[in-house]
């Protein structure tokens, strides 16, 4: 867009501007980036010009627009936020800032690095929504104009504006911007698609004629009904609002109702449930379509009454039915307090607003992993919400698939920390019970009840991972430490990661400095209360680990040649190297299984010991001088068929067949049970301890993980 268009446009609302500032704003923005284009080919300034217009027809003010045409000199040419600051005040310049990228700062992948241009402009916005309405605008402009981007780029783009800017547009309830963001990263990812419900929608080029037909209904029988003053609107649904309903939710094109739409707009409310009588009268309403949210409104302040009906000529189509104030805050959500109010200084609410903002920021507080906080904030943005109630009328707001934790946590943290359980509509549910819209949900507590860690991966909502993460945190030190220790130790097992002694030790320091730690207590106690990802923590331990032995083997001396030792198999599988025929045992404190590194103790008239190199018993450090020529060589020889006893330790979830189930499990699996014993535990666990036998370690390794698919089972640990 050209400056002289632009000017056009601010001149018919110069009421209520400062056109100097904005002319001055732009004659900046001109000189820095002169002689810079954009891959369309245009002018580069072209860009702010047209960012500035989209923020004047929001309808922000003079800082608003200045700050839209200044939102790249910072970033993309050698002005300061210094000198923007100067010349046109701080709010400008804070806007400026919060609309520019990190693209300065060192970030380790792209994950980190969107997650933390998220981070800060949330941060921003929660400060100043300005900043997000502007950003808003830059987005939607560069969409606009998609064309000049390489393929790739196109996807990822339009991925994003789908993952985090059309929901923020949602959550503003800014539906004009919501809906372009939508259809144009639509028309990107999936172009056949985007056709094929275009050309649905347009019935060969009927669409507008079906909506006009309607609207002149409607007008006649409110002006019938002395409401002449109604203003009536038809519109035609968005292909994207079409498209995730057809494809994504596999809907048939009949059961859509609102692919047509008429709005009625009132002066009062009286008036709106006054309309919806006349309109059901009209025509015929179908049943269990019907939404007032005049009474419970949207997270994003939207309110209107919704009703589906099935037109004369058998057409199923939409009608909302709204005041005037309702309307500007549908079309322009928080923007609506610039454009029809008295500007930033007269906002009413905006405070109780915007809360959800801070709500997103003081989650991810605890949380230092970059795709965590990246995929928490997109489902805290998913725009599909579910209301509702506890047993004083109270409405709650929570995002689909959140379950009565989440619930829990939205009333208050001390009612989540201490919940014991819920009743929904009057019946006692399950803990992982997902909430719907309209259910009236009662949380039953306990006083010295405390959150389980298993509540970490039922969760839907930031909030109440973070609530639940901050407890444990708090209350749960020591137990953090020990429970981090050991969950890294037995991945690391896994991993086939043995280290012992200052070798350890050393090894987990530095995975804790990686992991942007100060320690390695530091890192056991985050990964204890679940605010580091284990997987992430053992794929750098992996890294790691190759580093080290490729280093120990550069580093290794040229081995002399020299004649092979003698082995002899035993009858039990086992190669003791020098001895013929000895008695083999293996030791009951490690249950040695093939597979694992294992070495010998010749014992006194009672053969030989057969212990894990890792055992507690067979450290090299605690085999002592004196008995150090009864320590010999072991290995397993090829082909063994035996069974051996092996002992695993389960924590799994108090279900009434939880037992049961791991005891056919077995059964199914043809692998004998030697014992089983089970304890119920506090928090509503049981631990069991089975003994099995198995072949080896990998036969052990593929029982472990069929235990593990169990969704009742916590963990399971080799004894």
């Amino acid at each position: 867009m050209k400056y002289e268009q632009l000017k056009l446009l601010l001149e018919e609302h110069s009421k209520h501007l400062d056109l100097d500032t904005i002319e001055k704003a732009y004659r900046l923005a001109e000189k820095m980036h002169e002689g810079q284009y954009r891959k369309t080919g245009e002018a580069y300034v072209e860009h702010p010009v047209a960012v500035a217009a989209i923020v004047l027809e929001l309808g922000l003010d003079t800082t608003s627009i200045s700050a839209a045409l200044l939102h790249d000199v910072v970033e993309d040419t050698d002005v300061t936020l210094e000198e923007i600051e100067k010349e046109f005040g701080k709010e400008t310049a804070h806007l400026v800032d919060g609309v520019t990228k990190l693209g300065k700062i060192a970030l380790l992948t792209q994950e980190e690095e969107q997650a933390e241009n998220l981070r800060k402009m949330l941060l921003a916005m929660s400060q100043d929504i300005r900043v997000m309405l502007i950003k808003l605008c830059d987005r939607l402009h560069n969409m606009r104009t998609y064309e000049g981007w390489k393929p790739q780029k196109q996807r990822d783009k339009a991925l994003e504006v789908m993952e985090v800017y059309a929901p923020i547009a949602h959550r503003l309830g800014i539906s004009n911007i919501k809906d372009e963001l939508q259809d144009i990263s639509l028309r990107i990812l999936d172009p056949v698609g985007y056709e094929e419900v275009h050309n649905i929608i347009q019935r060969e080029g009927n669409a507008q004629k079906i909506v006009d037909t309607i609207v002149e209904e409607v007008k006649g029988k409110l002006v019938e009904f002395g409401l002449e003053d109604a203003t009536v609107m038809g519109r035609v649904k968005s292909v994207y609002g079409v498209y995730r309903k057809m494809y994504m939710q596999g809907r048939d094109l009949s059961d859509i109702y609102d692919i047509y739409a008429v709005r009625i707009i009132l002066n009062n409310v009286a008036e709106c449930y006054n309309a919806l009588m006349l309109m059901h009268d009209l025509y015929r309403p179908i049943p269990s379509r019907f939404k007032d949210y005049i009474s419970t409104p949207k997270a994003n302040m939207y309110q209107s009454l919704h009703t589906s009906v099935i037109g004369k000529k058998g057409v199923p189509f939409e009608i909302q039915i709204r005041t005037w104030d309702m309307h500007h805050t549908a079309e322009y959500g928080v923007a609506a307090h610039w454009k029809y109010k008295t500007g930033v200084h007269g906002q009413d609410n905006m405070e109780e607003k915007l809360t959800w903002v801070r709500q997103i920021l003081e989650s991810q507080q605890d949380s230092d992993d970059a795709s965590e906080i990246l995929s928490n904030i997109k489902n805290d943005l998913i725009p599909d919400d579910v209301f509702v109630f506890t047993p004083k009328g109270d409405v709650i707001n929570l995002p689909y698939g959140a379950t009565i934790i989440d619930f829990a946590y939205a009333i208050h943290s001390a009612v989540g920390n201490r919940m014991t359980g819920a009743k929904v509509n009057g019946k006692i549910v399950s803990i992982d019970y997902k909430v719907n819209t309209g259910e009236i949900i009662e949380i039953i507590t306990a006083k010295d009840k405390g959150p389980s860690r298993d509540w970490l991966n039922i969760v839907v909502t930031s909030e109440a991972k973070s609530k639940i993460r901050s407890w444990f945190k708090k209350e749960r030190k020591e137990e953090n430490i020990i429970e981090g220790k050991e969950a890294l130790d037995r991945e690391l097992r896994r991993a086939l990661i043995n280290l012992e002694g200052e070798e350890y030790t050393k090894f987990v320091e530095n995975l804790a400095k990686r992991n942007k730690l100060n320690n390695a207590e530091e890192m056991f106690a985050a990964l204890g209360y679940g605010g580091l990802q284990l997987s992430k923590v053992i794929f750098k331990a992996k890294e790691d680990y190759a580093k080290m032995q490729k280093e120990a083997r550069a580093n290794e001396p040229a081995k002399i040649k020299t004649a092979p030792i003698k082995r002899t198999k035993s009858s039990n599988g086992v190669i003791v190297e020098g001895l013929d025929s000895c008695l083999v045992k293996f030791s009951k404190c490690c249950n040695p299984l093939p597979g694992d590194p294992i070495v010998g103790f010749i014992t006194r008239g009672f053969g030989v010991s057969v212990h894990k190199q890792s055992c507690v018993h067979a450290r090299p450090e605690l085999r002592d001088a004196e008995n150090a020529g009864r320590w010999v060589n072991t290995y397993w020889a090829e082909n063994i068929r035996e069974d051996f006893k092996a002992t695993l330790n389960i924590i799994a979830l108090e279900t009434p067949m939880i037992v049961g189930e791991v005891s056919m499990m077995m059964t199914n699996s043809r692998i004998p049970v030697f014992a089983l014993n089970a304890r119920q535990m506090s928090d509503h666990r049981i631990e069991m301890s089975i003994t099995i036998g198995v072949n080896n370690t990998e036969h052990l390794s593929s029982v472990i993980n069929k235990l593990s698919k169990n969704k009742n089972i916590i963990s399971v640990i080799r004894g």
